[in-house]
This record gives C-alpha cells, sequence and structure tokens, in this order.
C-alpha cells in the first residue's frame, strides 16, 4: 500500500459518485416523503414561495476555490429583496473565520451566525462527551477555533499516537493517506473506540474533479471494523436544528428551502428537517446524470429541480 494522499484522487464522473452514494444507501434515514421534483431554472424563479433560503456549499455556492458565474449575484438579490440566506454546509475542516473571508472572496456577503457547518455540529455533539484525550485528523490548516477545551494530539504516521487516543475526531481529510487510513482501521479493529466523522459526504466538487471526503473514510471503517462512527452534518439531524434555532419564532418550515446538489444528503436532510427542497443539477455531483433516473433509482425526490441556484 503507498502513502498517496486519499483527498487528491478525482473522480472520473459525477455518476460514480452516485453510486458510491446508493451503496450505502441503507445506512441513511429513510425518506420521509416524495417531492413533485417541478422544474425551473433557478433560484430567483421560484423565489416568491419561500422566506428562507438554506444553501449548500460545494457544487452550489463554489466548486473548490472558485464561485459558480452568476450564483453571487443572485443570492444578492434575493437578500436585496428580504429574503434570509443562509449557509448549511458539510464543510467542517476550515475555521468559522476562515469560511467568512473564502466567501467574501467569493462575492457572497453572509451574516457570521447564518453560516452553519458540520463542524459546529460536531462541537455541539462534544458537549455531551465526556473527556478523553483525542486523536484529531485534520489539516495542517485546521486551526482549534470554535472547539471547547479538548486533550488532543493531531494524528499523522506515529502509530504510538493511534495507540494512545481514546477516541478520534474526523475533522478533514485533504491530507490523509492511504497509510494512515490502514493504521486507523488496524487501531480500531484491535480497540474499538469512538470515531466521530465531522464531514458525511463522500465526495466534494472540485475544479478538476471531486476530492474523497471524510464520509468515505467512516463507511470504509463501518465495512471493516466493529465501529460505528458518529456522523455529524447533512444528512443527519444535527446541523439542521442549528439552522432552524438561528430562525427562532420566524420559523415556517413550509417556507424554507433547502437547496443542494446531492439527494443523499441535502434533499434527504432537508426532507427531514420538514423543508421545501431543491435539487441543482448542472454544477454539483449530479452534473453528468439522468436526473430523473438518478431521483427513480434512490427513491429520493425534491420538490424542486434547478439547473442551478
Amino acid at each position: 500500500m503507498t502513502n498517496q494522499s486519499c483527498a487528491t484522487q478525482t473522480l472520473a464522473n459525477a455518476p460514480r459518485g452516485f453510486t458510491a452514494y446508493e451503496a450505502i444507501r441503507e445506512r441513511l434515514p429513510e425518506p420521509v416523503r416524495q417531492g413533485e421534483a417541478r422544474r425551473a431554472a433557478h433560484l430567483e424563479a421560484i423565489a416568491d414561495a419561500f422566506d428562507t433560503v438554506l444553501l449548500d456549499a460545494y457544487g452550489v455556492l463554489n466548486r473548490g476555490q472558485q464561485a459558480i458565474p452568476g450564483v453571487p449575484e443572485r443570492v444578492r438579490r434575493l437578500q436585496a429583496a428580504g429574503k434570509r440566506v443562509m449557509v448549511v454546509s458539510n464543510v467542517a475542516g476550515f475555521a468559522h473565520r476562515t469560511l467568512m473571508e473564502r466567501y467574501q472572496r467569493l462575492g457572497y456577503a453572509f451574516a457570521p451566525d447564518d453560516v452553519i457547518t458540520s463542524r459546529k455540529s460536531l462541537v455541539r455533539q462534544l458537549e455531551a462527551e465526556a473527556p478523553r484525550h483525542w486523536g484529531m485528523i485534520a489539516a495542517a490548516h485546521f486551526g482549534p477555533d470554535e472547539f471547547p477545551p479538548l486533550d488532543y494530539r493531531m494524528i499523522a504516521d506515529e502509530l504510538a499516537d493511534y495507540e494512545r487516543a481514546e477516541g478520534f475526531l474526523m475533522v478533514g481529510a485533504s491530507e490523509w493517506t492511504t497509510d494512515r487510513q490502514a493504521r486507523l482501521v488496524e487501531t480500531l479493529r484491535s480497540n474499538p473506540r469512538p470515531l466521530y466523522i465531522a464531514n458525511p459526504d463522500l465526495l466534494a466538487p472540485q475544479e478538476g474533479g471531486y476530492s474523497t471526503e471524510p464520509g468515505t473514510y467512516g463507511h470504509e471503517i463501518m465495512d471493516r471494523t466493529a465501529v460505528t462512527p458518529i456522523f455529524c452534518g447533512k444528512p443527519y439531524p444535527g446541523i439542521f436544528q442549528l439552522a432552524l434555532e438561528q430562525l427562532g419564532s420566524a420559523l415556517d418550515r413550509d417556507r424554507t428551502l433547502m437547496v443542494g446538489d446531492t439527494l443523499h444528503t441535502d434533499i434527504l436532510g432537508g426532507q427531514a428537517a420538514g423543508l421545501q427542497t431543491a435539487l441543482v443539477t448542472t454544477t454539483g455531483v449530479l452534473a453528468d446524470m439522468d436526473i430523473d433516473a438518478a431521483i427513480a433509482t434512490s427513491g429520493i425526490a425534491p420538490d424542486w429541480v434547478l439547473d442551478q441556484a
């Protein structure tokens, strides 16, 4: 086995990503309802029906470090029209301040409290955890912002660090490697311990393809060990609870729209939270797919199907 970076491998096309999600379908929540999958060009075409719009990031707002053309302008027009526009993203590997700087650079202007991430969901869940020594899996740019005081050590290539850890937090995977994954699998086989996956995504759209995300490694660990990871983020309820808490008494689920590029995370999770949903089809992980076939195969039907946000 080589020490190749898993996260820098690219998938040939979007259908392969869809197939990966279908392979773990039984581990995901069941759909609570089926939407009508009505078609529209973009958010502005359906905006009158909603007061609040929750946007996924990768594949909706941006691909990698580039904004998707036309989306920043449409988001600004929605905000100017009085819509509350929030981000609900499974990105966990960056500090909140770093994300705010990125969105500003890309042409977006979100209120700091309106950017909800799976990192925040992880922090909320850790509040209920007993103190322990954590093995932290994250990139060098990780930064411990937002985390409570933790006893942790960054996990890399030292086997002793894996053995010493009393639990693991996989916050990011951009520097994760096949050798490190093999060490993690082996140490969890010999001594099962809690494992939090702060990003349930299997892949994310980048400029040159698709990056492998922490969810991929979490499900591999489920396949190869007795450990069931705790996933923080879409489609699971914790991240939606954080977002809806921001709305308070203004929350009207029928007039709140979750917009994403993934049926198995954004749409499935948004529907489970009681929200309306819209699937973006040309800029994210389903860009090369027959959308009607994807909906039929997955059994997950959004309320709206958009070309882009």
